[in-house]
């Protein structure tokens, strides 16, 4: 056993209570929303005592937001957004990283640093939405997809991680009989999972927490995502969208508090799943230029 010396005790119990302090400052909003979400008197909460008081605590706010044709289309298209964003920015990612890993690609720099110049300029809001426009794209799911389809920090990454792995395993399939396809398919992506989960994660946050881009582009109430509508709730107040029940025992703040807890619960419970992949795909996909 490795006795511990005083300083190293103390070093640990401060360590211990400032990510305690720190747990709870993350924790704390969530907490204090969920209890607005769930009373009749949200007035009532206190920023000290999180629990409604006996007698306010009712769903009905959760019934409201969760029967409103309003959120439930902006849910439909979020989670579609989000799939076919996740899916098409992972796979063109992914055959754009690769041959940039090569070193026997020609112009490999070049064609790298052209597209690192993206990440510093760009056309602007105007340019790209006479481009949308032109292209026809308006009030339609690519016009927020395909502006973002090659994230150039993600694809760098990826490209990192390649570079990271091996060259022997390339050759040993080659020698095999396995062309490039086989090998990025069979052999690098299986084993470059930490990465490739760490780049789902910043993709299907993003666009689950986009909502500028949807309120340029997006003119149509049923073509509108969710964080564009929750938007509308919390900031404009247009509650009279959500309708419901006028017997609901609802507050204007309860709702907005309870739309929030809606549109935020889903992230949190995918996060889990992939934050173990997290840390070690930054670490591997930021070593190597």
């Amino acid at each position: 056993m490795i006795r511990k010396s005083r300083g190293d005790k103390v070093f640990d119990a401060a360590n211990g209570i400032f990510m305690v302090l720190f747990s709870i400052t993350i924790l704390y909003p969530f907490v204090y929303l969920f209890s607005m979400s769930v009373t009749t008197s949200p007035a009532t909460i206190s920023p000290f005592s999180l629990l409604p008081k006996p007698g306010t605590f009712t769903l009905d706010n959760y019934k409201q937001v969760l029967s409103s044709n309003f959120v439930l289309v902006g849910y439909k298209n979020t989670i579609l957004r989000v799939v076919i964003a996740t899916v098409l920015v992972l796979l063109v990612s992914v055959v754009t990283a690769y041959p940039l890993s090569k070193r026997n690609l020609p112009h490999r720099n070049v064609i790298t640093g052209f597209i690192v110049f993206t990440m510093f300029f760009g056309g602007g809001i105007i340019p790209m939405y006479v481009l949308m426009r032109s292209m026809k794209l308006l009030n339609t799911i690519w016009s927020l997809i395909l502006p973002g389809l090659i994230p150039t920090y993600s694809m760098l990454l990826i490209r990192n991680y390649f570079m990271s792995i091996p060259n022997d395993l390339d050759e040993s399939a080659k020698i095999d009989g396995a062309n490039d396809y086989r090998i990025l398919f069979q052999i690098i992506l299986p084993i470059s999972t930490p990465i490739l989960a760490t780049v789902v994660l910043w993709t299907l946050v993003g666009h689950w927490n986009a909502w500028y881009d949807a309120s340029i582009y997006i003119t149509k109430g049923e073509r509108q995502v969710l964080q564009a509508i929750l938007r509308q709730i919390v900031v404009m107040g247009k509650l009279e969208e959500l309708g419901g029940d006028a017997n609901m025992a609802v507050t204007p703040d309860a709702v907005k508090s309870t739309t929030i807890v809606v549109a935020t619960v889903p992230v949190l419970c995918v996060y889990p799943f992939v934050q173990k992949y997290f840390v070690k795909g930054i670490m591997v996909g930021s070593l190597k230029g």
